[in-house]
């Protein structure tokens, strides 16, 4: 039997892979990267869900919700194929180990530094099938950066780029840090490496992003602006995007290097998660409100129109209602674009899991409701500028809505912009053409126009 076993699963022989991706972007990043290699390796990717002979789920931990998810997707994959080879890697992985050794669900671990060994470590399970392998490493102990990479992306005309791993931040709510690691940055000629592989495909905008993207470069004199400018000098790439930053980045010292540098998307995404001081200190957030606005208005000294976008979290542990209205009406006053929000998640191993003054669902949904309101607003306000004005657009894709055909894509604030096809004869997909700004698009925030 064991040798009909190690027939079924030699090299030779295994041939259908799967992948199921949980969380971030940066996860959705290292899914495709693992993707890749499988493929080089000569294995056919299948829908996760289909049967195959190798699963990978990449799992998220981010929340009680997330690990609960990754556990529904590991046994799911079991269950599509019992005799599968079953890989988790990625952060309930890395931070529940021992939980997935007891079960005896999963075949072999990856850690969050061990996805770029994951050819090695699955040819080495094949040879002995009896002995389960757990590669994962104490993170708080490494400063190795693990490389991976990407030379083509679900995106169409976007390319995700990591650059950056691990956080020190240690925000009340948040399990990252544990299962990240400390900071960890990649280093120069490898991102030009790849950003220059992108463009030579045909991509035409790259999106840098990491865990803690803003501490890039930590510990050495090459940061995240002299990254920025040297992307910018690849041929081929015209537009450069910025993940989540943290408002400490925003000073003039970057914003006057930023400002030179015309590929840059004015669209910054700059981490709030309270619009009240006294949450913000509950969550172990490193900046008042008041240094928030001022980046805000900083930014807007620099830029005409910027899109400013966030995160918030309602409902946080010992949240009161006056502290809540203090946040409605900071989001009024920064007047973010777009906010992100999300009801508080308990999360286990985290300190606010144990903070006193836990908010009910119900609780929390109303204030999510109110703050959506003040969202909408806010949203609508912004967009409302552009109407009458030519804005620049990279077309991705044609697709029907409302029964019409419309080619879309994104200005560089990141805002959607749909043209009917039947105004166009030509392939705008990949394409920067300026539009002139007529209305919205039924209620779904999508601006419409005609070439300019």
């Amino acid at each position: 039997l064991r040798k009909v076993k190690e027939k079924i699963f030699s090299k030779e022989v295994i041939m259908k892979a799967s992948l199921h991706n949980l969380g971030c972007k940066v996860n959705a990043y290292e899914t495709e990267s693992m993707q890749q290699l499988l493929e080089k390796a000569g294995y056919e990717i299948v829908p996760f869900g289909e049967y195959a002979d190798l699963y990978i789920i990449n799992t998220c931990s981010v929340t009680n919700i997330a690990d609960r998810k990754s556990r529904q997707m590991i046994h799911k994959a079991r269950k599509l194929n019992p005799d599968a080879i079953l890989v988790a890697a990625g952060c309930y992985a890395q931070m529940f180990t021992k939980d997935i050794e007891d079960e005896g669900t999963v075949d072999i671990v990856l850690g969050n530094n061990h996805k770029k060994d994951l050819l090695e470590i699955v040819e080495r399970f094949k040879k002995n099938r009896d002995e389960k392998i757990f590669a994962v490493e104490d993170l708080s102990k490494t400063s190795d950066y693990e490389v991976l990479r990407t030379e083509d992306t679900a995106e169409h005309t976007r390319a995700f780029i990591k650059i950056q791993d691990g956080c020190n931040q240690f925000c009340t709510y948040c399990i990252i840090p544990y299962a990240r690691g400390r900071i960890r940055s990649r280093d120069k000629e490898s991102i030009i490496d790849e950003v220059s592989t992108l463009a030579a495909k045909g991509y035409r905008e790259v999106v840098l992003t990491g865990i803690h993207l803003s501490s890039y470069g930590h510990g050495s004199d090459y940061k995240l602006i002299d990254v920025i400018e040297d992307v910018a000098r690849v041929e081929g790439i015209d537009r450069i995007r910025l993940g989540s930053l943290e408002p400490g980045i925003i000073n003039r010292d970057f914003l006057d290097r930023l400002i030179k540098v015309d590929k840059i998307c004015p669209h910054f995404h700059l981490s709030l998660q309270s619009g009240c001081d006294s949450v913000l200190k509950r969550m172990n957030r490193r900046y008042t409100t008041k240094e928030y606005l001022d980046r805000c208005k900083l930014i807007r000294e620099y830029y005409k129109h910027p899109a400013i976008t966030t995160d918030i979290i309602v409902g946080f542990p010992g949240e009161t209602e006056e502290e809540f209205n203090t946040t409605l009406g900071f989001a009024r006053e920064c007047d973010i674009y777009e906010i992100h929000i999300f009801k508080y998640s308990r999360r286990k191993g985290t300190k606010a899991d144990t903070m006193p003054g836990q908010l009910t669902e119900k609780e929390k949904s109303a204030r999510s409701n109110r703050l959506s309101e003040v969202a909408e607003d806010n949203k609508k306000r912004f967009l409302s500028y552009y109407l009458e004005e030519e804005v620049a657009v990279l077309f991705e894709e044609c697709v029907n809505l409302g029964g019409i055909e419309y080619y879309t894509g994104y200005t560089k604030e990141y805002v959607k912009v749909a043209i009917k096809l039947s105004d166009t004869g030509e392939n705008l997909s990949n394409t920067i053409s300026y539009v002139r700004i007529e209305g919205f698009l039924e209620d779904n925030y999508i601006l419409y126009g005609q070439l300019a």
